[in-house]
């Protein structure tokens, strides 16, 4: 066996070797001898089956076995020249040649390893900011939103104007060109208006309308609404029976225990000190994954340079073209496929975004095994069941649905990503 092995990179390596069929023959009658042992063949004993009959028996699954043990010996014996551990690799090795005469078979492996990558002063590249400050206004503002929250409809006296904000107890009944459509009548409905509950403009026009008015209200729904229905000029005849609006709620200690059940202190004071920690964690979050955590990635990939592992970047490709396949006509498609050039053209297009966003990956993946951040699956199980919850899905049966698609890992990286680059910015938080 002639084996040559080249490192083309740190990330990738090249193994070709001759293997000849002298060696394969003998691979053949060492497995052939192996099964007349165990192998169960009528009219004869168990391990007393003739190699004859065994080799008649297995024929091409023999060969075939053969030829795979002598390229697990190649590839052994490559790595073990180019001094390249198991563990280092990535993926499958890619056979790229496979070229089978009478005398022998010429083959070539393709390897990809881990990337080595020197991190440095990471630090470094983290932004200097300050900790978003809250004022006592944002404080009792967020306080009087969750007291209006928690506080009942009550019918106002006065039969006054509606307006925004206040709850309309409406009978209504739709038409299109004067024809009633399916789920366009109700009676007793409430309607909060400004919660942007109904068809774009149907509440803005209860507004200055009082108590036992009718009034014709004029929409358009939306191009995306679904059904039949979408695009169409529509028409509301709306009788108002009602009208609602928030008690006002004292906001007092009474008040405070009411929204921090089981708290010993459940002052007013502490339920500041708790929203305004609230507060300054929602506009920390929106901080730093609007600008702040894109930033920090995008400066790692233009700081820190190694090779990438070939066969990673080109799956990138792949998917990235996939995906712009699915917003292109049967014609577009048709045409690539029969022009090999105009589809190469295409994938190198997404080349350098592909570059980029594995270079990312890896990177986080460096900086995660340095700082012992890990992600376990029952982590990602726990997190989806809580969105699911959120959204008041079935969490047992959204979490199904993630693993049956194959997006757990994606999730799992996702998160991982999250804590890494949270970890670096809460280091640097001033």
């Amino acid at each position: 066996m002639e084996i040559k092995s080249t490192k083309i990179d740190t990330a990738n390596a090249e193994i070709t070797a001759i293997i000849s069929m002298d060696e394969v023959n003998a691979n053949i009658e060492k497995i052939a001898k192996q099964l007349s042992k165990t192998a169960n063949v009528q009219g004869f004993r168990k391990g007393k089956v003739p190699m004859a009959i065994v080799k008649k028996q297995y024929g091409q699954k023999l060969v075939e076995d053969a030829e795979s043990e002598a390229l697990r010996d190649v590839l052994a014996k490559g790595l073990e020249e180019l001094e390249i551990a198991n563990e280092s690799l990535i993926g499958e090795p890619n056979i790229t040649k496979f070229d089978k005469s009478d005398e022998k078979i010429e083959v070539a492996v393709k390897v990809a390893m881990r990337p080595v990558i020197e991190l440095g002063d990471i630090s470094a590249s983290v932004p200097d900011f300050t900790k978003p400050e809250i004022s006592d206004a944002d404080i009792d503002a967020r306080i009087k939103t969750l007291a209006e929250s928690q506080s009942p409809l009550v019918d106002i006296k006065r039969n006054r104007k509606m307006k925004l904000g206040d709850t309309a107890v409406i009978d209504f009944e739709g038409s299109i060109d004067g024809v009633l459509f399916d789920g366009g009548k109700a009676e007793g409905h409430a309607l909060e208006l400004g919660s942007n509950q109904f068809i774009p403009g149907f509440e803005e026009q209860l507004v200055g309308v009082k108590r036992d008015e009718e009034v014709v209200i004029k929409v358009t729904f939306p191009e995306n609404y679904g059904g039949d229905l979408a695009g169409k000029d529509a028409e509301f005849k709306v009788k108002v029976t009602g009208i609602q609006e928030k008690e006002e709620v004292e906001i007092n200690d009474e008040l405070a225990a009411k929204m921090l059940p089981g708290e010993e202190n459940a002052t007013l004071d502490e339920l500041k000190k708790q929203v305004k920690a609230q507060l300054e964690n929602e506009v920390l979050s929106k901080l730093y994954n609007e600008d702040l955590k894109p930033k920090l990635l995008e400066t790692l990939v233009d700081s820190l340079t190694f090779d990438l592992p070939a066969f990673v970047v080109e799956q990138e490709i792949d998917m990235a073209l996939n995906k712009k396949a699915g917003t292109m006509s049967e014609d577009e498609i048709k045409e690539l496929r029969e022009n090999e050039e105009k589809l190469n053209e295409l994938r190198e297009t997404f080349r350098e975004e592909a570059v980029r966003s594995v270079r990312a990956t890896f990177i986080v993946d460096a900086i995660a095994l340095e700082k012992g951040v890990k992600i376990e699956e029952q982590e990602v199980m726990q997190t989806i069941y809580f969105e699911a919850m959120q959204q008041g899905q079935d969490p047992q049966k959204a979490y199904d649905q993630y693993k049956d698609a194959g997006y757990l890992p994606a999730i799992q990286m996702s998160m991982v990503e999250d804590r890494v680059l949270s970890g670096l910015l809460n280091e640097k938080i001033a």
